[in-house]
């Protein structure tokens, strides 16, 4: 700790609340992602980063200068993450936990219970700096396909992932903080990292490490934002690989390939659209990956209203999208700075972001 930490430690340790904060400001976002990673979920992230702070406060006299303060609020928050996994259901998506749908059958009702992963805004990433020496890349390690494999992993084991193969904490560093020895630390990385290469497929980083910065992806974007809004399913379809995967928790609901995409798309999401324009987007980014904002219009006052946070993959290789989630979940557009209803001038303040990459470490 450098003086005005010590200085700051010392006052808050008498009481002084703005000291504490002062403290531990520094750490607050990083720790934010690592809860999400660890929880799935962005309420309870914030919800235990705040336990985590009045643990922190009532245990600070307990605090001593030969420890790493960064490593001791880390200890505290995975206690109260794994507290909080132990009431709380593992975290996934629908094509993960349920049979692929027919699109000639109705659609599935919302599951409200808290099974669905969140979408994370780019901008809790501003603040968490980059290794390279980690086994996951940044970006990687937030995107949804990797996210809901590390969820199949137990709490513990999770924990020993990321910290081992996300942040590149050292074996022994990881054995303190979990009160385990080294040799199990390491055997729980092992039993982690084999759940991890049977459940994530490793040779996609390169596509979910992308931001829509360069002129194919954004052309390709456009396009897709442009046949959603004039509700051009051939020219939507043509955009899709041939296996791509539509899902829209939180219904369990799920559609894969283009034919049933399209069947899906014709007799639910667009029938009666056409060029009634009946969709506006707004981009976004999530989970490292380009999103969109998706406004429907369905009140008789012509107003488009917050409908879903869709966010994409796209496969590189193809350059077509080869997955869509969209978010049926529209309490979540405030999370990501984005007003409740489409207007002209939302519109062109958000657009900047699609030509822009993500905010970054």
């Amino acid at each position: 700790m450098n003086t005005d930490e010590v200085k700051n430690l010392h006052a808050a340790q008498a009481g002084d609340h703005e000291a504490f904060e002062s403290l531990v400001e520094p750490y607050r976002r990083e720790l934010l992602v690592y809860c999400y990673r660890m929880l799935g979920s962005l309420q309870d992230a914030e919800d235990v980063l705040q336990e985590t702070w009045l643990r922190a406060w009532r245990r600070l006299s307990t605090f001593h200068l030969h420890v790493s303060f960064r490593a001791w609020l880390y200890k505290i928050a995975t206690n109260a993450c794994l507290d909080t996994l132990e009431k709380r259901p593992r975290r996934t998506l629908p094509a993960a936990a349920y049979p692929v749908d027919d699109p000639h059958v109705p659609f599935a009702a919302p599951i409200e219970d808290p099974i669905w992963l969140d979408p994370l805004p780019d901008e809790w990433l501003a603040d968490e700096a980059a290794n390279p020496e980690a086994r996951y890349l940044l970006q990687e390690s937030i995107s949804l396909a990797f996210l809901v494999a590390l969820h199949l992993l137990p709490p513990r084991q999770r924990a020993v992932l990321i910290l081992r193969d996300v942040l590149d904490w050292r074996a022994s560093e990881v054995a303190h903080l979990l009160g385990m020895t080294v040799a199990a630390v390491n055997s729980a990385l092992h039993r982690a990292r084999t759940t991890m290469a049977k459940h994530y497929r490793a040779e996609g980083r390169e596509a979910l490490s992308l931001v829509p910065k360069d002129e194919a992806i954004r052309t390709l974007l456009n396009a897709y934002m442009h046949a959603w809004e004039t509700g051009n399913i051939s020219e939507l379809i043509a955009l899709l690989k041939v296996d791509a995967v539509l899902a829209m928790p939180p219904s369990p609901s799920w559609y894969q390939g283009r034919e049933a995409i399209s069947t899906f798309l014709a007799t639910s999401l667009f029938a009666g659209v056409g060029q009634q324009k009946g969709y506006r987007l707004i981009p976004t980014h999530a989970n490292g990956q380009p999103a969109l904002a998706i406004y429907h219009r369905t009140s008789a006052d012509g107003a488009y209203r917050a409908y879903a946070l869709q966010v994409l993959s796209i496969d590189r290789a193809s350059g077509h999208i080869a997955e869509a989630t969209s978010f049926l979940s529209p309490e979540l557009f405030a999370r990501f700075c984005l007003p409740s209803e489409w207007s002209w001038g939302a519109t062109s303040a958000a657009l900047s972001r699609i030509t822009s990459p993500s905010p970054g470490p």
